[in-house]
């Protein structure tokens, strides 16, 4: 659901950071997540608000989409290491850095009369700014097709064209694998984390028409999207291809030592890949999306 407001409610770290971070989810403008878009709401589409001339985007990929639409329209932004990357992005003002939550004065000082965060990690600062009658929009992206969904919304936020972007977006899943092998992502080491179907990065396999062996599964796990598995059940499954998250904060050597992967036979047959956090499991922009994809199209055909 894209809520939009004004007058609408539309590195080392400790594990314990890591996963609030990776999957509380999907924030951010920091180094961890963006929690991105789902589809639009009557009552959003429905809506009428006016159109945006200042925004503020608390999230990497809101950032990127809103500069890409206008650059001229966004005239602040919250740290992050992907748009530290980026030199025009950068140099924009920024309302946070690192970690930190997104300051109200700040925001406030820039004049914005859009801001844009993510649901469950900005929710407080939102509702402030909306009290001050500033419109927001609060984005959720646990599908694939939330990413056009959040695009269209923030083209008409500030009157742009999302036309190229939407098209960009569509040849990303036109070629289907040759490859049915199935596959078990691993997110996280402690605990053993796997996103179903109801994540971003496990949609973007049902987007591929990969098997993703634990599509369907539930578990406990408080993270939405994701189920935690036992080293024993990893063996079970046994997948033919394993995926597992370079994340902030993770030493990938020490994940792809466990010896519950050890004992796979996508590990004995060569079938372990190493994917970026940003792209698969956080959107995080649209380059590191399109790094992503390619990466799975790759594995695949």
């Amino acid at each position: 659901m894209i809520s939009k407001s004004a007058f609408v409610k539309p590195n080392t770290l400790s594990k314990a950071i890591i996963l609030t971070g990776l999957f509380g989810i999907s924030s951010c403008s920091t180094a961890i997540p963006d929690k991105v878009v789902k589809e639009s709401s009557p009552t959003v589409a429905a809506a009428k608000v006016s159109v945006a001339e200042r925004v503020v985007a608390l999230t990497s990929l809101s950032a990127d989409i809103t500069y890409r639409l206008n650059p001229k329209k966004l005239v602040g932004v919250a740290g992050s290491t992907l748009l530290s990357k980026d030199q025009n992005l950068n140099n924009l003002p920024k309302v946070s850095e690192n970690r930190t939550p997104p300051n109200l004065e700040k925001i406030i000082a820039l004049k914005p009369d859009l801001v844009v965060g993510a649901e469950g990690m900005h929710d407080q600062i939102l509702t402030k700014l909306r009290d001050l009658g500033i419109q927001t929009i609060s984005t959720k992206l646990d599908r694939w097709t939330a990413l056009g969904e959040l695009t269209k919304t923030l083209a008409t936020s500030i009157n742009a064209d999302p036309t190229v972007l939407l098209k960009s977006y569509e040849g990303k899943f036109s070629s289907k694998p040759t490859k049915t092998a199935a596959t078990l992502i691993i997110a996280s080491e402690q605990p053993l984390l796997a996103p179903n179907s109801k994540s971003w990065a496990g949609d973007l396999l049902t987007q591929f028409g990969v098997k993703n062996v634990v599509a369907d599964l539930q578990g406990k796990s408080a993270f939405a999207g994701y189920l935690t598995l036992s080293p024993e059940k990893v063996v079970e499954i046994n997948p033919d291809v394993v995926i597992l998250i370079n994340a902030p904060g993770t030493d990938i050597n020490k994940v792809k030592s466990n010896p519950a992967l050890q004992q796979l036979k996508a590990t004995k047959q060569n079938q372990v890949y190493i994917f970026d956090y940003y792209g698969l499991i956080n959107p995080g922009s649209l380059d590191s999306i399109d790094k992503a994809t390619a990466q799975l199209q790759k594995i695949y055909q």
